[in-house]
């Protein structure tokens, strides 16, 4: 099966899919326990592997179903190692669920990849900290430091690039781009941003995205919302801006709530799929670059098949498609 890492189709500007929320939807649709919001947990059994393997294949069929490149996100975006020694994981241990996890996105790209419909494996790193709050703020060569035991690991896998989801400062981003670069391996960073359309910082996203690119010579292959509803960040987008060209993927939420609502929130929001497939298809004509396709928390195979029904017409309309 081809590997991509030096290569990825993603950035040929077809349409790729990938997932939606796996922790909402494990934990809400499958009726699961996550402790810390860490769905490699489930890779402790047999049946949390076929959990797994089954979450995964139903975006893959879709994927098949539409004709689209797919991207599998590995299911670690907890698996580095503050949060690995919560959950009571040993350096080794956690190593090798990070390597199981890419093991089990080998199979299913094994059944579904094809030269037509490429299948890439990204390996999720998330925040040392909370998603919403930069409450463990790092030093750029703190976060470098933290983030390598993770990206070294993934390094060694088949897996084709690394993906930082939930970013909520710009220098644990530059950390994870530092990580990425020693460790030779292509990254995504993908930035959540507050209902101004800002980090939780109160730093531009814009901002954000040229610090890291100044930091780190341009390293990371492109950038990616995530964990925000579209209303939330449309506003911030400027057409045109070379900034803008640098968004490649959005995996937005289905709720219009911010995060502190979504925190007290004791049952899911999934919002309107149909709706949600609009305004990606209204995103796609301001951010021009943009491919790669999924969704975050309450987002589930419903809400990315609307999102492909809506945008897969302005891909192939696409002039010199191949």
């Amino acid at each position: 099966m081809t590997r991509y890492r030096n290569a990825l189709p993603q950035l040929g500007g077809d349409l790729f899919l990938t997932d939606g929320g796996i922790e909402t939807t494990l934990i809400f649709h499958e009726g699961l326990e996550l402790p810390h919001f860490a769905a490699f947990h489930l890779l402790k059994t047999p049946e949390g592997r076929a959990t797994l393997r089954k979450y995964f294949c139903t975006y893959a069929d879709l994927a098949k179903h539409f004709s689209a490149g797919l991207i599998l996100e590995s299911p670690t975006w907890r698996a580095s190692p503050d949060w690995g020694t919560r959950l009571g994981y040993t350096t080794d241990d956690l190593a090798r669920a990070n390597r199981e996890a890419i093991n089990l996105l080998e199979e299913v790209r094994s059944e579904y990849g094809t030269d037509r419909a490429p299948v890439v494996i990204s390996g999720c790193v998330g925040p040392r900290g909370d998603g919403y709050v930069p409450d463990r703020a790092m030093s750029v060569p703190e976060a470098e430091a933290y983030h390598s035991e993770q990206v070294d690991t993934l390094a060694s896998t088949a897996a084709d690039m690394v993906c930082a989801i939930t970013m909520n400062y710009a220098d644990e981003a530059v950390g994870v781009s530092s990580a990425a670069r020693q460790a030779q391996m292509p990254v995504a960073i993908s930035f959540t941003v507050e209902i101004d359309g800002n980090l939780p910082t109160g730093q531009t996203l814009k901002a954000a995205i040229e610090q890291v690119d100044e930091a780190t010579s341009g390293h990371p292959t492109y950038y990616m919302i995530n964990c925000a509803h579209p209303t939330h960040f449309e506003p911030a987008l400027e057409e045109g801006e070379p900034w803008v060209e640098r968004i490649r993927g959005l995996r937005a939420n289905a709720s219009r709530m911010s995060h502190a609502e979504l925190d007290e929130a004791s049952e899911l929001d999934t919002g309107d799929p149909v709706e949600l497939g609009r305004e990606y298809a209204e995103l796609k004509s301001r951010l021009h670059q943009l491919s790669v396709m999924g969704g975050c928390c309450g987002t589930d195979h419903r809400h990315i098949e609307q999102i492909a029904t809506a945008c897969l017409p302005l891909f192939r309309d696409r002039p010199n498609r191949s």
